[in-house]
Order: C-alpha cells, then sequence, then structure tokens
C-alpha cells in the first residue's frame, strides 16, 4: 500500500525543471565571445568595470506536452532583458539598446507560459543589458506548473518586495514622528534663543535616509541616469549609519570629550566622500574603492558598537542597553551584506539589513517616545509648579490691587473735599469776603452788599451741582446755570435770550473738566450780572465741525480787553488750557462777546 501511495504521489507530481547551464554569447567592448556558463551569472564578478550584453540559450526536454498552466520564476535578470520560448516572447523589461537607464530586473518575475508555447523539445532564450556595478546577470531560472512555481516566487516577493515596501513605510512614519517632535519640542535658552532636542533630529535623519535606501529596489525607472541614480543609495546608507552613531552619542551625552568630537569629524567624512566614492566605483568600475568605503565605515561603526556595548553594560538604563543590542546586530548584519554583496557575491541575494533595521528603528522609536513622555511629564510637572506659583501671586496682586484701590479711593475722596474747599474758596469764600471788606468801608450801598452775598449763594448752589454733573454733557450743564441764574437776570432786568442746541456727549470731558467748563461760564455770566448794565444776554452753544462753541454774547458797556487782565478772565484762560479748550473775548460799547471753542475728538 504505501509504495502504490509512492507511485501514485509521484505520478501526481508534475515536473518542476531548474535550469542552471546555458550557452552564452557574451559581449564586452564590442568584442563578443562564446562558451557555456552555470547559472547563476554575475555579471559584475566576470566582468569588473564593463558594461555589456549577454545572450543565454537554454534547452530542456519534456517527456510530454502538458497540459496544466506552466510557468517561468526568474528571480534577477538584467539590468534589461527579453526571454523567448520557442521564439515566442514571454516578458521584456527596460531598453536592451542604451546602457545606464532603467534597472527593470532586479525584482522577482513570474510568467505565464501559453499552452501552445511548450512542445517536447524546447529552446529558452534570455537576453540581458548589463551595466557597471549594478549587479546585472542572470539568476538560476525555474519552470514548471504554475501551482509548484509560485510559492518560489511569492516567498522571494515576499522578501524582495512587500518586505521592503513594509519596512520603507515604517522607517518613514518613525522619521516623520520624530522630526514633527524635533520641529515642535522647542525650549528656551538662558539669553531666550530657541533650543531644540537633537536626539530627535539625528533619529528623523536615520530612519528618512534609511527610507530612501530601501525604497530604491522599487524604482525601475529612475529620475538620474546611472551611474548618477546610484549616488543616493550609497550616500543614503552613510548617512543612516552616521546619524544612528550620533544619536547613540546623543543618548548617553556624549558630546564634550576630544575623542567623541574627532569620531563625529571621522563619520562626517566619510559621509562627504561616499558621493564621490559612489561616482568613482560606479561611474568609471572601480568597485574596490566602493568595497573600501563600505569597509571602512562598517569598521568604524563596529569600533563604536563594542565600544558603546561596554558603556551600556556599566549603565542601568534600560534605552542604553535596548540601542545597544540594535547597534550591535545592525553592524554584525551590515557586515554579513558586505561580504554577501563585495567581497564574495552570491546571486541573487537579500539584504539582511533592511529587515535588521527594523530592530534599531523600534528601539529608536521607543526611545524617542520615552524621551517625548518624560519631557511632557517633565512640562507637566512644570506647568503644575508655574500654576500654582501663578495662582499665589494671583492673590498677592489681588491684595495688593484691594490695598491700592483702597488707597485710590481715599485719594479721590481727598481730592473732591480738596476741590470742594478750593470751589468753595474761591468762589463762596472770596464773595463773602468782599461783602466784609464792603461792609467795613462803610461806603458800599445795602444793594452792592446783597448782589454779593446773591453771588456767592449761586456760587455755592453750583458748587453742589457740580457734583452730580453727567460726564461731557455741555447742554445739561448750561441748563443748570440758566435754572440757578435765570431768576437774577430777570430781577436785574437783563432778557436771556437762550439759543442752546441739543449737543451730543463729549467723552473726554470728565467731572473735573465739567466743573472747571462750569466755572468759566459763571464768570462770564457773573461779569455780565455785575459789570455790563447790560439789557439782554445770549447764550449760545452750537456744533460746527470738530468743535462745540460756546458764545456768551451781551449789550453792554464793554471794558477794554488789552488792559491790564483782571483776575477773573485770567481764571478763565487757566481753566480752559486745563481743559484743552480755546478762549476767544472781544468787547466794545454795545458789545462783548466771549467764546469758548471745545474739541470733540
Amino acid at each position: 500500500m504505501c509504495l502504490a501511495l509512492w507511485v501514485a504521489w509521484a505520478q501526481a507530481d508534475p515536473l518542476t525543471l531548474t535550469l542552471t547551464q546555458a550557452q552564452a554569447t557574451v559581449t564586452v567592448r564590442g568584442e563578443s565571445t562564446e562558451k557555456l556558463v552555470v547559472l547563476p551569472y554575475v555579471w559584475d564578478s566576470n566582468h569588473k568595470g564593463a558594461q555589456g550584453e549577454a545572450a543565454f540559450k537554454l534547452t530542456f526536454d519534456l517527456p510530454q506536452v502538458p497540459v496544466e498552466p506552466w510557468g517561468l520564476y526568474v528571480q534577477r535578470m538584467g539590468n534589461a532583458y527579453e526571454i523567448r520560448l520557442n521564439g515566442q516572447l514571454l516578458d521584456q523589461g527596460g531598453d536592451l539598446s542604451r546602457f545606464n537607464q532603467g534597472d527593470a530586473g532586479h525584482m522577482p518575475r513570474l510568467l505565464n507560459i501559453p499552452e501552445a508555447t511548450l512542445s517536447r523539445h524546447n529552446v529558452l532564450s534570455v537576453r540581458i543589458r548589463a551595466d557597471v556595478g549594478r549587479h546585472g546577470g542572470l539568476s538560476k531560472l525555474v519552470a514548471g506548473p504554475v501551482d509548484e512555481v509560485y510559492p518560489l516566487f511569492k516567498k522571494a516577493h515576499l522578501w524582495q518586495s512587500t518586505g521592503t515596501l513594509l519596512v520603507t513605510g515604517f522607517s518613514l512614519v518613525v522619521g516623520l514622528v520624530a522630526l514633527a517632535l524635533w520641529a515642535t519640542q522647542v525650549q528656551l535658552g538662558p539669553n531666550g534663543q530657541v533650543r531644540r532636542d537633537p536626539l530627535y533630529l539625528y533619529a528623523a535623519l536615520a530612519e528618512l535616509a534609511w527610507s530612501l535606501r530601501v525604497v530604491n529596489g522599487h524604482i525601475e525607472s529612475p529620475p538620474l541616469p546611472w551611474p548618477w541614480w546610484g549616488v543616493p543609495p550609497v550616500a543614503a546608507l552613510g548617512a543612516w549609519g552616521v546619524f544612528m552613531v550620533f544619536f547613540c552619542m546623543e543618548l548617553t551625552g556624549w558630546r564634550r570629550s576630544a575623542l567623541v568630537i574627532g569620531f563625529r569629524r571621522w563619520l562626517l567624512l566619510l559621509l562627504v566622500l561616499g558621493p564621490v566614492v559612489a561616482v568613482w566605483g560606479l561611474g568609471w568600475g572601480h568597485s574596490l574603492v566602493l568595497t573600501l568605503w563600505y569597509g571602512t565605515l562598517g569598521a568604524s561603526f563596529l569600533g563604536f558598537g563594542v565600544w558603546f556595548v561596554v558603556h551600556a553594560a556599566r549603565l542601568s538604563g534600560l534605552q542604553q542597553r535596548l540601542v545597544s543590542l540594535a547597534v550591535v546586530t545592525n553592524v554584525l548584519v551590515g557586515l554579513r551584506d558586505l561580504y554577501v554583496f563585495r567581497i564574495e557575491p552570491a546571486y541573487p541575494s537579500n539584504s539582511l539589513l533592511y529587515y535588521a533595521s527594523v530592530l534599531f528603528g523600534l528601539t529608536l522609536g521607543y526611545v524617542v517616545i520615552a524621551r517625548f513622555r518624560a519631557v511632557s511629564a517633565e512640562a507637566r510637572e512644570l506647568m503644575g509648579t508655574l500654576t500654582s506659583r501663578m495662582a499665589e501671586r494671583e492673590r498677592e496682586l489681588n491684595g495688593s490691587y484691594q490695598r491700592l484701590e483702597f488707597l485710590a479711593r481715599e485719594q479721590e475722596r481727598a481730592a473732591e473735599r480738596t476741590r470742594i474747599l478750593r470751589d468753595m474758596h474761591d468762589g463762596v469764600g472770596s464773595h463773602i469776603s468782599a461783602a466784609i471788606r464792603q461792609l467795613q468801608s462803610g461806603r458800599a450801598r445795602d444793594e452792592d452788599v446783597l448782589q454779593t452775598l446773591r453771588d456767592s449763594m449761586d456760587q455755592l448752589k453750583l458748587t453742589i451741582d457740580a457734583m452730580n454733573l453727567p460726564p461731557g454733557d455741555i447742554t445739561a450743564l448750561l441748563a443748570n446755570l440758566r435754572y440757578r441764574l435765570e431768576p437774577r437776570f430777570a430781577a436785574s432786568d437783563v432778557e436771556l435770550q437762550w439759543a442752546v442746541d441739543w449737543l451730543e456727549p463729549v467723552e473726554r470731558l470728565d467731572g473735573l473738566a465739567m466743573r472747571q467748563l462750569q466755572f468759566m461760564v459763571f464768570e462770564a455770566l457773573s461779569n455780565v450780572l455785575q459789570h455790563a448794565q447790560a439789557s439782554w444776554l445770549r447764550i449760545e452753544a452750537v456744533m460746527v465741525p470738530s468743535f462745540i462753541r460756546i458764545r456768551i454774547e451781551d449789550n453792554g458797556q464793554g471794558f477794554d480787553v488789552a488792559a491790564l487782565p483782571r483776575k477773573g478772565l485770567v481764571s478763565m484762560r487757566e481753566r480752559a488750557s486745563a481743559i484743552g479748550a480755546t478762549l476767544a473775548v472781544s468787547s466794545a460799547p454795545g458789545r462783548t462777546v466771549v467764546e469758548i471753542l471745545i474739541p470733540v475728538g
């Protein structure tokens, strides 16, 4: 039964052919040679520093023409290629006639073989174009039923295409997050300058450079011709390693020592030399120069890795130990890739550093997030302390404000008492003093003394009224004066003519300014009652452009304006200047005009 099952399994297992021998016609610098080769055929190993073309002829026989679908799996070929089976084109990629163009064959290919194409005797023809230093050549070919060939293709595609895309996306995300943290997390230095944490910047530059290095394998048609397009991946690899070292130095606080400064300068020198070495090695075919640069870079990283591991072993910090593990892993895997790709090339071969770098990326992301959380916690603690201090300071300020407010109110009360006393002294007091002098002289008439006392009473009433005047309301001020003085004008046979318009309040006239204006108008009206001997008096207030004009006009005997200024007129000018108003006085027999211009702006 077992034998029968084994026979049935053997009969059910279709043939899968691995094609490794080919008759090759190789053309280098215009010279063609024919030879029998064993695949894989590594162009850079067989033709160092030269570009060229090759045509491979592979034959295979089948016991019978298969009826199920067949496929052809090729892991790598190129840099440009053309595949034919029994004369029928299966696939082509790139331009075979133009060197240093796109790299079309660096990803695995699974080609479907049309059913009518296969025969019992088959000839497979493969033509390639190979550029200098670009990993050109032809891998082993596997032909067989699609169900059996597809798993081989799927595995290779997962490692070389899907996996590297995931690594690129991961590195890009970590790099952008670190760059965003570097740009947004700022601190103010002692002199007020803005400071950012360089650890975030080194992490961002390392991961962004690595994403460029890894994604290069997916670009079949680069924007630059070869070998110029070979420079960015080489420079990106150098930048990834250099900034990874800088990140480790920043993590451990190595900045000041002369040894660290010298090592940083050495790495920057290697980083600057990377593009030059890439052009030299890839453009002119001196691959040994590029290999030496890779080796020097790897040796520098290895030395630093040993130093870092020894230092991290002495520390109890988890971050340093995780980073040291990632550094050592990446350096060792990088040296393995250096051997596989540069010293003893295997064709094709996957770069394990692409995937080992994920360990460093995860560690880097952990350190960045941990650093960010620590800084955030410190900032929250600082904000809490600052908030409590601000609350305490606010309480102190409130207490100070209350004391100042109390003192201000006391000052206002004292100022108000001083104003009232001054007004009573200048107004009521002066009139009472004048009445006393009139009585002491013995020559004053009773009517004159009575007039002086009435003026004193009016002054006292106006002083009290001034305490309740609305700020800026000139109409109300004039109306109050009319209410107080109109009976006296009538008793003195003086006709009062009222021509006051309704006026908009003037915001800049506060209570003190309103009292100044009140005494100015009162002084002008009092002079008319005492000295003018007028038969009529006209009070006018109108709005003119940018001003309010108050005019007091009478038909009295007038006075000499140019004579020595009287005390009342001097007081009026001082009060006008205090409130920013303009006072104009003109007088002649039969007409005296006092005009006050008050700006409204």
